[in-house]
C-alpha cells in the first residue's frame, strides 16, 4: 500500500541539527496519522506515494518544524513558588504551574526550567528545538489503513509532533 491521505505510516528516523548533531534517533517504527494532527504538512507531502521501505531525507526550516524561537515566552518567577527538589530541565505544564508563579503566562503551553536562582525561577516556554533546522532521515516501516476512530481523534495516538494549541509554532517532540 502507498501513502495516501488518512492512511497509517509506520516510520523510523534519526533527526539531526545542520551541524550534523543526532537530536533524536528512533530505532523502533512508530505510528502517525497523515493528514491529521501527528507529522508536521512538510513531512506529510513529502510521504505521499511512498511505500515500506522507501527512506527520505528532509530539511525543515523552524517555520517548517518547531517554529523560531519567542523571547516572549521566557518567563521569570519567585523560586519560592516551586517546590524544594526544582531542578533544571524539568517540564511543568502551564495548567500545573505553581500558583502565583507565572500569572501572565499562557496555560496551553509546557515550560522547561532552564535556570534556578536563590530568588528566582527561569521558565521557557519554547519547545526545545524552537529556532533550528532539522534534518530528518526518514524510513517508512510500513503503511496501512487508518481506523474510523484514528481520522475522527485526528492522530494514531503517538503525539510525537503534536502541536500545542496557542504555541506560535510549538510543537512536542517525544
Amino acid at each position: 500500500m502507498k501513502v495516501t491521505e488518512q492512511c497509517v505510516v509506520a516510520l523510523t528516523w534519526t533527526l539531526r541539527d545542520t551541524l550534523g548533531e543526532d537530536l533524536d534517533v528512533l530505532d523502533e517504527p512508530v505510528e502517525f496519522l497523515v493528514r491529521g494532527d501527528d507529522l508536521f504538512e512538510k513531512i506529510e507531502t513529502a510521504l505521499q506515494g511512498l511505500e515500506a521501505g522507501a527512506k527520505l531525507e528532509l530539511q525543515l526550516e523552524p517555520e517548517e518544524a518547531f517554529g523560531d524561537f519567542n523571547d516572549q515566552l521566557i518567563f521569570l518567577s519567585a523560586r519560592v513558588a516551586f517546590p524544594k527538589e526544582l531542578e533544571v530541565g524539568m517540564i511543568f505544564e502551564g495548567t500545573a504551574l505553581p500558583a502565583g508563579a507565572c500569572p501572565d503566562a499562557p496555560t496551553e503551553l509546557f515550560y522547561t526550567v532552564t535556570d534556578i536562582y536563590p530568588e528566582h525561577v527561569v521558565l521557557d516556554g519554547n519547545h526545545p528545538l524552537a529556532g533550528i533546522a532539522i534534518r530528518l532521515s526518514l524510513q517508512v516501516e510500513s503503511v496501512r489503513e487508518a481506523a474510523e476512530e484514528e481520522i475522527g481523534r485526528g492522530t494514531a495516538g503517538t503525539g510525537f509532533f503534536k502541536v500545542q494549541a496557542g504555541a506560535p509554532g510549538g510543537a512536542l517532540l517525544h
